[in-house]
């Protein structure tokens, strides 16, 4: 006789065999879901996808580059002098007029040097003076010895046109002749002697004077630079701006050439920019450039290429057309294209951030039966608007335009409205 089973048996039955079916069906899910995930059982919305069609059409290449902006116009007051700060009149941020004096600093030692190439100079000025003084009474004597002995040879010159007379006449004698003959050469030769002697003379004594001059000029300038020094020595703005650093701390020192501030002009700027050293040589200086600053875009000019690299990347400065802009803002990020080739006809798919610069790479492909499938593409040059299709795409074909990296593991997704 079969032994009747409990309840409570057949209740465990029951559950073991609930459980061992809802292990097989989220097995058989399981295994579906992979299926599907891999053979491209995914929906996503085709609005988010951003499907740009390929289109036949011209192409200007452009690099792209990450910059900042900054003032157009901005200067650097250093120190004049080694010294120590001794009162602060401004702060960073504020708006300062030329003149305006920003700091003062500790200037006994540079006074001191002022007093003493003052009275340096005042020395050189009155020995300049004596010298004038000098030269000129001893060319004022020589020009009158020079004169006097002109006069002696014009009447030495007499008493030989006297002497031959008398001699013609039969009441002078030979030697009386030859004597102021020879008495009128020898004034001749003195005379000349003295008139190349006061040439040289003054071309000496003018020399001299020169080099007093020169001397003199020297420390002139020296005494203007230091006056100059002490004049900045509470550090004025050099021009209209906005104060953009200065050093503050009351008791510092401060060494002569050192950065004490920076006035920039806040109503204009450019940008500081930097491209990879592969692409370096697409930067030219004069080379048009866009720069896109949210939703606007700016156009510009390179204005100049830096000849070395900085940490695998290579400096530039684009100059703006419109550098007053309002929504130019200093140290704002903001990307630049710099253009540096035309393609009359190209295959192109739009700009987005899928693209990391020409190479290959997988794009989904819209089939037409509302499924976009992986496809090897291999891209090439670009601009801020398109970029080159080299070959995987033919004209009329949609592509998604956004970064699929999180859709890499399917093969295919079905569009939905």
């Amino acid at each position: 006789m079969d032994k009747q089973i409990s309840k409570e048996e057949l209740r465990s039955r029951r559950r073991r065999s609930i459980i061992k079916t809802a292990v097989i069906a989220v097995a058989i899910l399981a295994a579906v879901g992979a299926l599907l995930q891999f053979d491209g059982g995914r929906s996503v919305s085709e609005s988010d996808l951003k499907l740009g069609s390929v289109t036949l059409g011209p192409l200007e290449s452009s690099v792209a580059a990450s910059g900042r902006l900054v003032p157009a116009f901005e200067e650097i007051v250093n120190s004049p002098v080694g010294s120590r700060i001794m009162e602060v009149y401004a702060r960073p941020g504020d708006s300062v007029r030329a003149g305006e004096a920003l700091l003062r600093l500790d200037l006994q030692d540079a006074d001191a040097q002022y007093q003493n190439l003052r009275a340096a100079n005042d020395i050189k000025s009155a020995q300049l003076r004596q010298l004038q003084l000098s030269n000129h009474s001893a060319l004022s004597d020589l020009e009158m010895q020079t004169q006097i002995k002109e006069m002696e040879v014009n009447r030495l010159a007499v008493e030989v046109e006297n002497e031959r007379r008398l001699d013609s006449l039969g009441s002078g004698t030979g030697d009386r002749v030859r004597q102021a003959e020879t008495a009128y050469a020898t004034g001749k030769l003195e005379l000349a002697g003295l008139r190349k002697r006061l040439v040289n003379e003054r071309e000496r004594l003018n020399s001299l004077e020169e080099s007093a001059r020169l001397e003199l000029g020297n420390s002139t300038r020296d005494v203007q630079l230091m006056e100059r020094t002490l004049a900045q020595g509470r550090i004025p703005a050099p021009h209209d701006g906005v104060l953009t650093f200065l050093k503050t701390q009351i008791g510092s020192t401060v060494s002569t050439g050192e950065k004490l501030a920076v006035v920039s002009d806040l109503s204009a700027f450019k940008v500081e920019a930097e491209v990879p050293e592969g692409s370096s040589y697409k930067v030219t200086p004069g080379s048009s450039a866009i720069l896109r600053l949210g939703n606007i875009e700016l156009e510009g000019s390179v204005e100049n290429v830096e000849p070395q690299s900085t940490s695998g990347g290579v400096p530039f400065t684009v100059q703006l057309y419109d550098a007053s802009n309002p929504r130019l803002r200093a140290g704002l990020r903001v990307q630049v294209y710099v253009a540096y080739g035309f393609k009359e006809q190209v295959l192109r798919i739009p700009q987005g951030n899928y693209f990391k610069g020409p190479g290959d790479y997988v794009l989904f492909v819209d089939d037409g039966s509302r499924t976009v499938r992986q496809r090897k593409v291999i891209l090439g040059d670009s601009n801020r608007e398109w970029v080159e299709v080299v070959d995987g795409l033919k004209t009329g074909e949609r592509v998604a335009t956004i970064d699929m990296t999180s859709y890499e593991k399917y093969k295919k997704l079905t569009l939905r409205k």
